[in-house]
Parts: C-alpha cells; structure tokens; sequence
C-alpha cells in the first residue's frame, strides 16, 4: 500500500530581513546584488550625488536579513539584519 506524502505546510516566517543602504556612498559596482542569494536586490535606475546607482530592496519579501550584501560591499554601503516579527500580530 503506497500512500501519497501530504504536501508540506507552510511555515510562519518568526523575522523578516531588512536592508540599510547608505546611498551616497555606494560607488555602484553591484557586488551586493551580484551575490545575493535570494535575489532580492537591484540598481536603482536613479543615481546618487557621485552619479551611481546604488542598490535598493527591490523584493522585500525574499530577503531573510543575511547579510550577504554587506559582506561583499567594498565601502561598507549596505548592511541586512533579521528583524523580529511581531508573533501576536499574526
């Protein structure tokens, strides 16, 4: 007897990720959008006072606040952190 597996329920994200992008010194190489995992991160089509484009959070509801980007900023212009969810909102 061969039984079908019941699909897997959906689990209550507990945090969400949040990006901080300090625009005007990002240079606009792309490395944090290059190497998100998520792909969550974008170029603005707008350019900042140095005329560059700097990232922007452009699916928020992918990033899970890894870090990534910062990681991989050469000017330490973005950073992502995990904020807690409100559990009594849900």
């Amino acid at each position: 007897m061969t039984t079908a597996a019941a699909p897997a329920a959906k689990k209550d994200k507990k945090f969400k990720g949040v990006v901080v992008v300090n625009r005007e010194n990002c240079k606009g190489c792309g490395f944090c959008v290059e190497f998100c995992p998520l792909h969550a991160l974008e170029l603005e089509k707008g350019y900042n006072a140095k005329g560059y484009h700097p990232p922007f959070l452009a699916k928020p509801e992918l990033c899970n606040g890894c870090d990534m980007c910062g990681l991989f900023c050469p000017d330490f212009s973005i950073y992502g952190y995990r904020e807690k969810l409100d559990s009594a909102a849900a």
